[in-house]
C-alpha cells in the first residue's frame, strides 16, 4: 500500500471499509463506532475485492453471514430500530439475484425512515467482458443494471464508476442515514472491476470522525401558531408516533401531556412510547387500535400528531378524525409535517415538544374531556382483560387465539424483554392486546408490513439488545405463513449465539387475509392451506422438528397454560427456542377497536355479498377527510 506523506494507495473496496471503520458516534457518554458491522453473502461480485477488505477489518467491522440476502438486510434494520437509528449496519451481496433479493428490505427501511447501507456488486465499468454472468442487458441503455431498481426504495443512490468518487459519495451516504429529516437506506453500486482499482486516497479521508445526529430547532413562529391553536382546544388528543422514540423524547412528551392534561394515543410504530400504567395512555389508534383511542380521535377538535407519517392504518384511511378537526403535525421531515394541510412544526421532536410546553404554561384540557378519556380507557381495559382470557364471559372455554397467546407471554416475560412482530394478523393483535411495561420494548414492523421480517429483524435486534440489555430476551411472535416465507435466520441466530424466543402461531395459512377476503363478501380462496390448489390432503408443518433441524431447541404446546410453562424453559435455554402451537383461524380475532379501512372492492360482481360490501364501502367513504 504505497503513497506519499499525504496519501495512501488503496483499492476502492479497501478505502470504503477503512473509511467506515473510522466513523464514530457518542452515545450516552461513550464513543462507539457508528457502523456496528454488517451482514454478507459473498459471490463473484463482492468476494474477491470487498471480501478481501472486510477480512482485513474483521475486528472493527464484524461481518455476519446470513442465509438469504433479504433477511440479512432485515437483520440490519432490526438492529438499527433497536438502537433508535443512532447506529447502523451494512448488508453486502454479489451482483444479480443476490442484489435484487435486498429490494424488499430497502423498501422496509425507506418506508420506516431507517438507516441501512447496501453495498452491492455491479457489472464491469469497462464493459470489456460484457455480458457477464447474472447481467441483465438493456438493449437501448447499457448503463442500466438491476441496481437501478433500488432508486425507488433508497434515499441515496450512487454507482461508483471510479475510485475517486468514493471520497464524495460515501460521506454523503452516511450523512443521509444520519439526517432525521431524510433518514433512510443508502445504496452504493460497486462494479466488480472498480472494487479492485487502486487510487491515491488522501489520508484525511481515513481520519477518525465523531458524528452527531442533528436536532433541528423548530421555527418559533410555527411553534407559536401551534400553541395558540392548542389553547383553543376543548378536546385535544396527542398521537405519538415512532419519531418520538427516535428523538429520545418520551420524557418530554409525557411531561407535556401531564402538565396539560392531554390524552395520548399511539401509532403502531409508536407502540411503547408510553407504559401501560400511565393514566394518559388511552391505547393504540386506527385500524389496529382500541375503542378508547378511536373514540377520542373521532371527537377531538385538535389533533397533535408527533413523529408520525399518518399512514392509513393510523388514520383509518382518513376516516378516524372529525372532518372539522384541526391537525398539528410535529415532524423532523417537512414532507410529513405538512400532510393533509396540517399546521406544521418542522423540527426535532424533543426540541419541539419542549418549545410547545413552554408556550402552554397554564393551559389544561377541560376536566370533562380528561374524565371522558379515563372512562374510555377503563372500558377498553375491561374488554382487553376479557379478550386475552381463555374463558368467555359466559364461562365457556374459547378457542386458542392470538390475543390469548400475547396475553400469556405478556404476563410471564420480563418488562424489558423486546417483542418483535410483522405482517399478517399479529401486528394488529400485538398493537391491541400487548400491555407495555417498559418504554421502547415493542417492534411491530407495519410500515412496509413485510412478512418474514419477524425472525430476521429479531436476529438484528438481538445484536442491538446485547449492547444495552444483554440479560433480557428478544421474543418473536410469528404466524405459520410468515414462518414458511422466511425462517432460515433461526439457524443464523444459533450459529451466532444470538438467542431468540420464537412463538409460532399456526392457524393453517394466511388467516388474516382470509378474514379480509370473507369480510368483503368473497369466498375463501388461496389463503388457508385447505382452500388452495392441492395435490394431496392438506397437512400441518411440524414446526418443532423443523426448528430443531436448524439447531434450535423447540417444543409444541396445546394450551395457554402449557405455553406459559414452555416460556420458562425457553428463558432458561442457552440457545434459540421455538414454541409452536395451534391458534384459531376464524373466531379468535380481536373484534373491537378497529376503524374503517379502505380496500378495493369490485364495483361489478355476480356475488351479492361482494356487492353488499361494495355498497358499504361507498357509504363509509362519506366519512373520509377528502383533500383535508
Amino acid at each position: 500500500m504505497s503513497g506519499n506523506s499525504t496519501t495512501i494507495r488503496l483499492t476502492m473496496a479497501q478505502a470504503l471499509v477503512r473509511h467506515l471503520a473510522a466513523q464514530y458516534i457518542e452515545l450516552d457518554g461513550e464513543r462507539v463506532r457508528l457502523c456496528a458491522g454488517g451482514f454478507g453473502i459473498f459471490g463473484h461480485g463482492n468476494v474477491t475485492c470487498l471480501g478481501e477488505a472486510l477480512e482485513q477489518h474483521r475486528d472493527e467491522l464484524p461481518l455476519w453471514r446470513g442465509q438469504n440476502e433479504q433477511s440479512m438486510a432485515m437483520a440490519a434494520i432490526g438492529y438499527t430500530k433497536q438502537r433508535l437509528r443512532q447506529r447502523f449496519m451494512f448488508a453486502t451481496s454479489s451482483a444479480g439475484p443476490g442484489t435484487t433479493n435486498m429490494l424488499t428490505s430497502a423498501g422496509i427501511a425507506h418506508t420506516n425512515r431507517l438507516p441501512l447501507l447496501l453495498l452491492c456488486g455491479d457489472a464491469f465499468a469497462t464493459r470489456l467482458p460484457d455480458p457477464v454472468l447474472q447481467q441483465v442487458e438493456h438493449f437501448g441503455d447499457p448503463t442500466i443494471s438491476v441496481n437501478d431498481a433500488f432508486k425507488s426504495v433508497t434515499r441515496y443512490w450512487d454507482r461508483i464508476s471510479h475510485p475517486a468518487q468514493l471520497i464524495q459519495s460515501l460521506p454523503r451516504a452516511i450523512d443521509t442515514m444520519l439526517d432525521p429529516a431524510d433518514c433512510g437506506p443508502a445504496f452504493l453500486g460497486l462494479p466488480q472491476d472498480v472494487q479492485g482499482w487502486a487510487f491515491d486516497y488522501p489520508l484525511a479521508f481515513f481520519k477518525e470522525q465523531t458524528h452527531r445526529i442533528r436536532r433541528q430547532t423548530p421555527d418559533e413562529r410555527e411553534v407559536a401558531d401551534a400553541a395558540e391553536l392548542i389553547r383553543t382546544a376543548e378536546q385535544p388528543v396527542i398521537i405519538a408516533g415512532g419519531g418520538v422514540q427516535y428523538s429520545r423524547a418520551v420524557d418530554e412528551l409525557t411531561d407535556l401531556a401531564e402538565s396539560c392534561g392531554i390524552p395520548m394515543v399511539e401509532t403502531i410504530a409508536g407502540r411503547a412510547n408510553l407504559v401501560y400504567e400511565n393514566p394518559l395512555n388511552c391505547g393504540p389508534i386506527g385500524v389496529t387500535g382500541s375503542n378508547s383511542a378511536n373514540a377520542l380521535a373521532k371527537e377531538a377538535d385538535v389533533i397533535i400528531a408527533i413523529g408520525t407519517r399518518l399512514q392509513d392504518f393510523t388514520t383509518g384511511s382518513w376516516s378516524a378524525f372529525a372532518k372539522d378537526a384541526k391537525i398539528i403535525s410535529v415532524n423532523a421531515a417537512r414532507h410529513d409535517a405538512g400532510k393533509r394541510r396540517s399546521l406544521p412544526v418542522v423540527g426535532d421532536a424533543k426540541h419541539a415538544i419542549k418549545a410547545l410546553a413552554d408556550r402552554l404554561t397554564g393551559y389544561s384540557a377541560p376536566a370533562n374531556w380528561r374524565e371522558r378519556a379515563q372512562m374510555e380507557r377503563q372500558a377498553w381495559d375491561v374488554y382487553l382483560e376479557e379478550n386475552i382470557s381463555t374463558v368467555s364471559p359466559e364461562g365457556t372455554n374459547r378457542p386458542m387465539s392470538y390475543a390469548q397467546v400475547i396475553g400469556a407471554i405478556n404476563r410471564v416475560c420480563d418488562p424489558e424483554d423486546r417483542v418483535v412482530a410483522a405482517a399478517g394478523g399479529l401486528p394488529a393483535e400485538v398493537a391491541a392486546n400487548w400491555r407495555t411495561r417498559a418504554v421502547g420494548s415493542v417492534d411491530v414492523e407495519f410500515g412496509f408490513s413485510c412478512m418474514g421480517y419477524e425472525i430476521s429483524g429479531a436476529w438484528g435486534a438481538r445484536m442491538g439488545q446485547a449492547e444495552t440489555t444483554p440479560d433480557k430476551e428478544t421474543i418473536v411472535f410469528i404466524g405459520d405463513g410468515s414462518y414458511m416465507m422466511l425462517n432460515s435466520d433461526i439457524y443464523s441466530s444459533v450459529l451466532s449465539g444470538k438467542k431468540l424466543i420464537v412463538v409460532v402461531c399456526d392457524n393453517g395459512g394466511f388467516a388474516v387475509i382470509n378474514k379480509l377476503q370473507n369480510n368483503t363478501g368473497n369466498v375463501s380462496y388461496n389463503n388457508l392451506i385447505k382452500d388452495c390448489n392441492l395435490g394431496v390432503e392438506p397437512f400441518a408443518v411440524d414446526f418443532e422438528a423443523h426448528a430443531r433441524a436448524m439447531g434450535a431447541n423447540a417444543e409444541s404446546v396445546n394450551s395457554i397454560a402449557e405455553l406459559e410453562q414452555a416460556f420458562g424453559r425457553a428463558r432458561a435455554s442457552d440457545r434459540t427456542y421455538v414454541i409452536s402451537l395451534k391458534t384459531d383461524a376464524f373466531d379468535g380475532w380481536t373484534g373491537e377497536g378497529h376503524t374503517w379501512w379502505e380496500v378495493g372492492i369490485p364495483e361489478v360482481s355476480d356475488n351479492p355479498d361482494v356487492l353488499a360490501a361494495r355498497k358499504d364501502l361507498d357509504e363509509q367513504r362519506k366519512q373520509q377527510r377528502v383533500g383535508l
